[in-house]
């Protein structure tokens, strides 16, 4: 099949490997392309370069878990065959409600909530950054949600800042709430609204130095995962669009679950989908020219548990090469041998339908 980037040399993710100054590592891209398994196998390659490896989980799906077939938790916790590997899965929404104590406080921060949307997420997340700063990773990755909440995530200082402005405003409405949820922070009465304040700015702080953190090249870079079809063409673009907007480095694409024009490939419906997929992948290196491409096979199984997932990676390191090139003699062989094969069958089904016809 004819192909306008077979010359090109295949690309892999060892450039991330190798980088051995990067803190932050984000996988993202529309929902469904297998960024849950590339996040994993990522942090597993990564934890045999460094020497302590965090894998976070944003997505509220939390597929973390289904990944490496373990529970995990808002804690670290060390994956299972693994001395330097962590993971944990952050869920905002139960956070929020987790922290409410009271109906007033409800109140409070339902008034927030709606005002701003996503406080409740930037905040959640504020604590969670304040929590891993604390740690000593050498690097991070993040599995996150689908496109959409990868955005927001990025635009959460700007919305912590108005969050603090909206307090402010709020504040003469709320008088007893206020000391409400001083106590449901943990600090005394007599410090009242500068409390509150004072967490916030807090949070702000961190975020803001972790946003910075998010725009330097050298500490950050975000891995787009994607599949050969239109709408997730689409949704890259966009995605590779808003990153350079918010300033973060991307360089690298995964495309998952790409049909390979090999061996004993004679169903219609997979030469439809294999000619489909080459339409948008030869679109892929005319935009992203400049980017490192890397190219997944489709598999027949899911890849779920560690072994299954250490299998994998070595695609993310090597490029994928068909077991038999097609038109060579072996390739040849198989499909004549393979075509005999179906006349074979085919002839004995014949014969026994004209039996059933003849006692008929």
């Amino acid at each position: 099949m004819a192909s306008n980037n077979q010359d090109l040399p295949e690309a892999t993710v060892q450039n991330v490997l190798e980088q051995d100054t990067l803190k932050w590592v984000f996988v993202g891209g529309k929902g469904g392309v297998g960024k849950t398994t590339c996040s994993s196998i990522l942090g597993i390659l990564l934890s045999q370069f460094r020497s302590s490896v965090l894998i976070i989980s944003t997505d509220p799906a939390h597929n973390l878990s289904d990944a490496f077939q373990q529970r995990f938790t808002k804690s670290p916790t060390l994956v299972n065959g693994f001395s330097n590997l962590y993971a944990m899965e952050i869920d905002p929404t139960v956070e929020k409600e987790d922290s409410v104590g009271s109906d007033g406080m409800d109140d409070f921060l339902s008034d927030l909530t709606n005002a701003i949307p996503g406080i409740d997420e930037a905040m959640s997340f504020a604590e969670m950054l304040k929590l891993v700063q604390t740690m000593d990773y050498s690097v991070i990755v993040f599995d996150t949600a689908p496109t959409g909440h990868t955005l927001r995530l990025l635009q959460f200082p700007a919305t912590l800042e108005k969050g603090l402005a909206k307090v402010m405003s709020l504040k003469s409405r709320f008088g007893g709430v206020l000391s409400q949820m001083t106590r449901l922070l943990g600090v005394d009465e007599e410090f009242g609204e500068a409390a509150i304040l004072g967490k916030l700015e807090g949070m702000k702080d961190i975020i803001e130095e972790v946003n910075r953190q998010f725009k330097d090249p050298d500490l950050t870079t975000f891995v787009c995962v994607c599949i050969p079809e239109f709408l997730s063409l689409y949704e890259t673009e966009r995605l590779v669009q808003e990153l350079a907007k918010f300033e973060i480095d991307t360089h690298n694409i995964i495309i998952n679950q790409v049909i390979f024009d090999e061996e004993v490939v004679e169903s219609k419906l997979l030469k439809a989908r294999m000619r489909m997929q080459q339409k948008y992948l030869d679109q892929f290196y005319m935009l992203y020219d400049d980017f490192n491409i890397t190219k997944l096979p489709l598999l027949p199984q899911e890849v779920c548990g560690v072994e299954a997932l250490k299998e994998f990676s070595h695609h993310f390191v090597t490029p994928y090469q068909p077991s038999l090139a097609r038109g060579s003699v072996e390739e040849l062989q198989n499909r004549v041998a393979a075509l005999k094969e179906q006349l074979k069958d085919a002839e004995a089904e014949l014969e026994k339908v004209q039996k059933g016809k003849q006692k008929m």
